[in-house]
């Protein structure tokens, strides 16, 4: 029988983030741990850089998401 103060199920590592480009201003969603580098939609700016686990965030993060 599990215990009242037990997770039963943990919480994610990866959170998605809402990023403001340099360039252009745009704000983007974008995965924490992504496998494929992330570029800008509107300007084609590099905003993320995959790492193999967390990605490497190039522009301000303005919020995590949950």
């Amino acid at each position: 029988m599990a215990k009242n103060n037990e997770n039963i199920t943990p919480a994610p590592k990866s959170r998605f983030l809402r990023v403001k480009c340099t360039d252009c201003e745009n704000e983007q969603v974008i995965f924490g741990s992504a496998s494929t580098p992330v570029t800008c939609i509107v300007c084609g700016r590099a905003l993320a850089e995959s790492r193999g686990g967390r990605a490497r965030i190039l522009t301000p993060i303005l919020e995590v998401l949950e």
